[in-house]
């Protein structure tokens, strides 16, 4: 019994109609929902910014789904306001909530007008600010100068149980890292290879919690219709790192993907028209070990997608609901540790 969820992406469908489709995605069979965090698009093709932490209080008052949220803490947001929305969140919705906290891209986090910094000073960032924000959430007055700096800093109104903080990570060093503080593990679909040594790096280090797989998808009726969908959606997504890390623009994302042919778009996402031959690469993914998977359909009509997976894929899976959340073994700390 694995989660399946819906993963809705703000950067390429408005709010509201991204609303109706987790609507619709719960009525089709899916069990959690989980949300990006864009101030910017990975291209003008895609062309949305809906903000997540407005539209998750509206997608979680309107469905009965638990969903997460995929954030970077430390430039963008201040760690006591990252804080103080995790808390509200989970005090209307008990159990229902979760935050993962990454260290960011220059895209979304250069709109400060503040020095981008090297990946290891963004690292560091991230483990003060994970360290300011569950002291938060436990309900103490904190200061801290460091990288972020806080002053007094105190959320009166907590949540019960405190959510559930995850670590994103794409490589086997980064998911051991995470393993000294997160409750948690949230990654994107590799090769097979690759996941498994995620998966491997972040439980040989003591990482605890479910291990959720976001899994980038095409489908449609025709193969050349899938992957026309993948190459117009996803092409400028396919370089990864540094590359998403570090380019700041959406012209920039833009000229990039322009050097991307279609067939290299199915190294990122899973393309094909064969909705038998998606069951088994999730059904693959549940053997590999992953607790939750978050089915991503990079195109932006999502309503074919949902149909579709909710009468023939979602059955021969028989997806669960997420476990719930416990704090008796939740970590202490994440500066510290």
């Amino acid at each position: 019994m694995t989660v399946i969820g819906f993963h809705c992406s703000h950067e390429q469908i408005d709010p509201a109609r991204l609303l109706r489709d987790v609507q619709a995605a719960e009525a089709a069979g899916f069990t959690a929902g989980m949300s990006s965090d864009h101030l910017s698009p990975w291209s003008s093709r895609q062309g949305e910014s809906g903000h997540a932490w407005s539209w998750l209080g509206a997608a979680l008052a309107t469905t009965s789904l638990p969903f997460g949220v995929v954030t970077a803490p430390g430039q963008r947001y201040h760690p006591a306001v990252v804080a103080q929305s995790i808390a509200t969140l989970g005090q209307m919705f008990p159990g229902r909530f979760w935050a993962a906290l990454g260290s960011g891209e220059a895209s979304n986090e250069r709109v400060t007008g503040a020095e981008w910094p090297r990946k290891e000073v963004r690292d560091a960032r991230l483990l003060e600010c994970v360290d300011v924000i569950r002291r938060l959430l436990d309900g103490e007055e904190v200061s801290h100068d460091g990288l972020v700096t806080v002053n007094r800093g105190r959320v009166w109104t907590r949540a019960d149980p405190v959510p559930d903080l995850v670590g994103p990570a794409v490589t086997p060093e980064t998911a051991a890292r995470h393993a000294a503080w997160a409750d948690g593990l949230v990654t994107v679909n590799q090769p097979a290879d690759t996941l498994q040594r995620v998966l491997e790096a972040y439980r040989g280090a003591g990482g605890r919690g479910p291990a959720r797989l976001q899994i980038h998808l095409s489908w449609a009726p025709t193969e050349d219709e899938a992957l026309s969908t993948a190459h117009d959606q996803w092409r400028s997504n396919v370089l990864g790192p540094p590359i998403a890390w570090d380019t700041e623009t959406v012209e920039a994302f833009d000229l990039i993907g322009e050097t991307v042919a279609p067939e290299r778009v199915r190294e990122a996402v899973l393309v094909s028209a064969d909705l038998g031959r998606h069951a088994q690469w999730l059904q693959d993914y549940v053997e590999m070990g992953w607790d939750e998977l978050y089915l991503h359909f990079v195109g932006k009509e999502q309503a074919p997608f949902i149909d579709a997976f909710g009468e023939h894929v979602l059955p021969q899976l028989s997806p669960s609901t997420p476990a719930p959340q416990q704090d008796p073994t939740r970590a202490t700390g994440g500066a510290d540790r």
